[in-house]
């Protein structure tokens, strides 16, 4: 990513800079639309329809949208737009009308037509980013600083239109702040500077600790008169360090006037504020709704440097920022803690989550001499304390994805100390364990299981069944479904059942699932359909409020009229979509892929479920060879022994293998039967299996079985009798159910 640097040093840097904004051609309108036909004014403009002017077009629309002519309003505003034109082209054709107001307010009267209400929309947005775009052109930017020391028109002409351009502004307004050869600038561009509010204070902050002293003070009390807490860390920072007491004393009085009296804890306010980033908080957010954000540096002889990023990732990147100075200020002082480490971890990983796919992050530099590795690295060797805390703050937040990632790291390091419980009473991963994702569970099942724990632990009971689950029911996927009317009801199941869920019954309020909960193993998707109003947040309540759909995907099938508040009100959830029930079944599936994928990392493929089925087996496998009581395996018997009949090949031998280790006559006499049913190979190995399980915990069959058994070995084939007959040694079977055997084999 090009970095950009001070306007004003050259026509090229400029260029590159207007690449920063999000321009709004009047073609990105077609993001309204849905369908594979394109609005009329997204079609080529045909020849007879090119001889009329875009002005003359532009005062058709105009006219015939104010005398309600919708067809012809629609021609010639689909004709105007089909052109192509710039947002700052579409701005300046608005501007030459002579009437703003006019077009604005027919906009406006547009939008409220039916069937001129898309084109309207598209209109609007080439014009506000046409607005935007030219604002943050760094030579318009230039003319309304000259603007500033004008006549008092152009004064407030000038002010109001950097205040429009915002942070983009800041490069050639602090050069205007620091040029001492214009006091009056000086004085205007500071007003501008303390008016801008929020989006001053980074830029401030970034350039405050690279410049000279005189301009560090200058800084510092501009920073005291702007009421925004975000400049407390490098206020604290600059007090702490600074040689000059002119500096120090700046600072000081700027942390006073914004209400940080007494907080000199640099690294501590550092931290504060990443936790506000990696919040992604609107009051850190200088262009909610914008692809970019701007990062800032500061390079002596350029000025201040803004480099885009995607705003995806701008969070992330700023918190990690924050978080490496306030470790380097830690590591001055004796060391850095490990709630800062774990902050900076959690905060990388959700980086690498919410990367754009074949996206060059500018911050996170994955090639060449300056690389850095995948967060992976980092977090295992950050040790079990710092992952396990990354863990904890996965579940509180109930973010599934972080949560895996944490998991995976703490799986490298996990030890028994990994159990001991903290403030909470029990460790993060043992609470993972009931966290309502089967990925989570079952990964924070093996990972204790690897730590092999010999002393019991609150939650121990638990993770043997879970891994036993994971065998044969990590690919189901249950849904839930409320829908106060049977049609509705019917119809999304449908869909769902096409996906490959198991539906539960219909519920017209959340409370009818009770005993289906209390059953079901978990619940992967819940979605509501017909459910408006009011009656929205108190369902959404009630779901997140149960143990088994605390963090469950959520899809909210409403109405028109709920649809807009709805969505606006829970835009920050990613767990949780609200779409209009009248998208139909197609668009509904495919809301529900999308959203399983960001809240949940999608559904689990057939090769994920056998990897978790191959994985517990391993792991069971190892618990019981090593004896282990505190996991004991024998709570596993009953689905191991359902799992016999329903796995194949290798995988059913695993399980044999496993039961071969279960001291229970339940589990030996299921492994014999298995082997009676089977045929070839797999009969002789599962034959072999219940010799294993004999030469252990000796005969626990029944007559009926020993009598299959002696029958094989006086009729079955070479390997099948040599197998049973093994298997006869192995029990230790009395000498009357040999005899026959050696009987059997002579002539009269």
């Amino acid at each position: 990513m090009t970095q950009q640097k001070t306007a004003g040093r050259s026509s090229a840097s400029r260029t590159a800079l207007l690449r920063l904004a999000p321009l709004c051609a009047p073609a990105l309108a077609l993001v309204l639309f849905t369908g594979t036909v394109q609005p009329a004014w997204a079609q080529p403009a045909t020849d007879t329809t090119r001889q009329a002017t875009n002005t003359d077009l532009l005062a058709d629309f105009v006219h015939y949208v104010r005398i309600e002519n919708v067809e012809l309003a629609s021609a010639k505003g689909s004709e105007l737009m089909a052109r192509g034109l710039t947002g700052s082209e579409f701005v300046s054709l608005v501007e030459a009308s002579g009437d703003i107001a006019r077009f604005e307010e027919t906009l406006q009267r547009a939008v409220r037509v039916q069937a001129l209400e898309p084109l309207a929309a598209a209109m609007t947005l080439a014009y506000e980013g046409g607005k935007l775009e030219r604002a943050r052109n760094p030579d318009e930017i230039a003319r309304n600083i000259e603007l500033l020391t004008s006549t008092d028109r152009g004064r407030r002409i000038g002010e109001e239109r950097l205040m429009y351009a915002g942070e983009y502004a800041m490069p050639q307004l602090l050069e205007a702040f620091f040029d001492r050869s214009s006091p009056t600038k000086q004085v205007a561009a500071q007003r501008v500077i303390i008016g801008l509010g929020q989006q001053a204070v980074v830029p401030l902050c970034v350039a405050m600790m690279r410049v000279s002293p005189a301009q560090q003070e200058q800084i510092a009390n501009a920073l005291g008169s702007i009421p925004h807490r975000t400049s407390l860390p490098f206020l604290a920072d600059l007090a702490a360090s600074t040689a000059s007491e002119p500096v120090r004393t700046a600072c000081r009085r700027s942390i006073e006037k914004i209400g940080g009296a007494g907080d000199n804890d640099a690294p501590a306010l550092y931290r504060i504020l990443a936790e506000i980033y990696y919040a992604q908080r609107t009051d850190v957010t200088s262009f909610p709704g914008e692809e970019h954000q701007l990062l800032w540096s500061y390079e002596p002889g350029a000025g201040l440097v803004m480099t885009a990023i995607r705003t995806p990732v701008y969070h992330e990147a700023m918190a990690m920022r924050l978080l490496e100075r306030g470790m380097r200020l830690e590591l001055s002082s004796g060391g850095v803690g490990n709630e800062t480490l774990a902050l900076w971890v959690a905060s990388n990983f959700r980086r690498q989550i919410d990367t754009p796919e074949g996206y060059d992050n500018p911050a996170y530099i994955t090639a060449g001499a300056d690389a850095r590795r995948a967060a992976m690295y980092y977090a295992v060797a950050a040790g079990s304390d710092v992952t396990q805390r990354v863990l904890a703050r996965a579940l509180s937040e109930r973010d599934t994805q972080l949560a895996r990632l944490a998991l995976a790291a703490v799986q490298t390091t996990a030890g028994v100390r990994t159990l001991v419980a903290d403030s909470e009473g029990t460790s993060p991963l043992v609470r993972a364990l009931s966290y309502p994702n089967r990925r989570v569970q079952y990964e924070a099942a093996l990972a204790i299981a690897l730590a092999n724990p010999t002393s019991a632990f609150s939650g121990s009971d638990r993770v043997v069944p879970i891994l036993a689950s994971a065998i044969t029911g990590a690919s189901t996927r249950i849904a839930a479904v409320v829908a106060p009317e049977a049609e509705a009801y019917q119809s999304v199941r449908a869909t769902l059942e096409r996906m490959g869920y198991t539906v539960l019954p219909q519920a017209r309020v959340w409370n009818d699932l009770a005993a289906e909960l209390a059953e079901a193993a978990g619940v992967d998707l819940v979605v509501s359909i017909g459910v408006h109003g009011d009656r929205i947040p108190a369902l959404i309540s009630d779901v997140r409020g149960t143990g088994k759909t605390l963090a469950t995907p959520l899809l909210v099938l409403t109405n028109q009229q709920s649809y807009t508040e709805t969505r606006r009100r829970y835009a920050s959830d990613s767990s949780l979509a609200i779409r209009q029930s009248a998208i139909g079944d197609a668009a509904i599936a495919q809301s529900i892929t999308q959203l399983v994928e960001v809240a949940a990392g999608g559904v689990i493929s057939g090769e994920e479920a056998d990897a978790y089925a191959a994985a517990s087996l391993a792991a069971l496998r190892d618990l019981a060879v090593s004896g282990n009581q505190t996991l004991n395996v024998s709570d596993a018997s009953l689905p191991l022994i359902s799992a016999l009949s329903e796995v194949q090949g290798e995988m059913r031998l695993l399980v044999a293998e496993v039961l071969s280790r279960v001291n229970q006559t339940r589990a030996q006499r299921a492994l014999l039967d298995a082997a009676m049913a089977a045929v070839g190979d797999e009969r002789v190995n599962l034959l072999d299996m219940v010799s294993e399980s004999g030469k252990r915990f000796g005969s626990m069959l029944d007559q009926r079985q020993v009598a299959a058994v002696v029958s094989l070995a006086q009729n079955g084939n070479d390997d099948e009798a040599t197998a049973a007959a093994g298997l006869i040694g192995a029990l230790n079977l009395a000498g009357t159910e040999l005899v026959p055997l050696i009987l059997g084999a002579q002539k009269d």
